[in-house]
């Protein structure tokens, strides 16, 4: 039996962008998005790089649409801008979120980033339902079961 991919290069394609994929990095100023985001952008199956976070974006943004690669960058910053970021992206990754601090313990990194998550979840879920998603948010093994849930509820209210 011949496997069918849903995601082909050759449809996903951007105006004005090389042939590949769109791809979303959400968190992409914190200290694993931007180098993450610098390695998306020198990847050439990638067309759009959509960089989006609560700060500091348009730096970031900046500072990597120079790099001389086909994918076109753009930044989006704060939650009202999340929709835009999110819409007909083929790939998103989830780096956001905040670092275990020290004195803080599971239960408080998990109560923090969860609710993250659980916002950028939503996003994707309305804006680009049929995207990959990879969440590198702490604690890992809490945090993705979260989005789970999330992804479940939003199939369910679809069908």
């Amino acid at each position: 039996m011949e496997e069918v991919s849903i995601l082909r290069g050759s449809n996903c394609r951007a105006k004005g962008a090389a042939p590949g994929f769109k791809f979303a990095v959400l968190g992409a100023s914190g200290g694993i998005g931007q180098p993450l985001s610098l390695l998306m952008k020198m990847n050439p199956l990638v067309s759009v790089l959509h960089l989006y976070d609560v700060a500091n974006t348009p730096g970031v943004t900046a500072d990597i649409s120079h790099m001389n690669t086909g994918a076109v960058v753009r930044g989006f910053v704060g939650q009202p801008q999340l929709e835009n970021a999110l819409t007909g992206m083929d790939l998103v990754i989830i780096p956001a979120g905040i670092p275990r601090k020290p004195g803080m313990t599971r239960d408080d990194l998990f109560n923090i980033n969860a609710g993250i998550v659980r916002t950028l979840c939503e996003g994707i879920a309305k804006c680009c339902p049929n995207a990959i998603v990879n969440i590198i948010s702490n604690p890992v093994n809490s945090t993705v079961p979260v989005a789970a849930e999330i992804f479940k509820k939003s199939w369910d209210i679809q069908s």
